[in-house]
């Protein structure tokens, strides 16, 4: 079963614009639609505040990385600042999805030079 995002109006996919194409395309009801939107997301941040890597076969890595304390600069005023450690999500998308965003991107490429 495909889904598809055709009739998206803003450049970014929202939670519940995902909780509506649940609800048409596999027909779920709108409640159970979001709650499984919002328990989805969840997972993954509780996952990762708890210090564990989630892993999307076919999408990508997100993992927490442990960011060393640094020296700063305010760029307003070059005044030094320390920046203190801190831990940061990161994500690294599959060899599976990076195939897919270059087809995608030459096609979209292709056809607006032929327009």
């Amino acid at each position: 079963m495909e889904i598809t995002v055709e009739s998206l109006e803003t450049p970014a996919l929202t939670k519940a614009q995902l909780a509506e194409l649940l609800f048409e395309q596999i027909g779920l009801n709108k409640r159970e639609s979001k709650d499984m939107i919002d328990a989805f997301f969840d997972l993954i941040a509780d996952s990762l505040v708890n210090g564990n890597d989630v892993k999307i076969s076919g999408f990508g890595n997100f993992q927490i990385r442990t960011k060393a304390p640094r020296p700063g600069r305010n760029p307003r005023t070059g005044e030094a600042i320390p920046i203190e450690a801190r831990r940061v999500v990161t994500f690294h998308a599959s060899h599976k999805l990076k195939e897919q965003i270059q087809e995608e991107g030459g096609r979209n490429t292709n056809a607006r030079a032929a327009a």
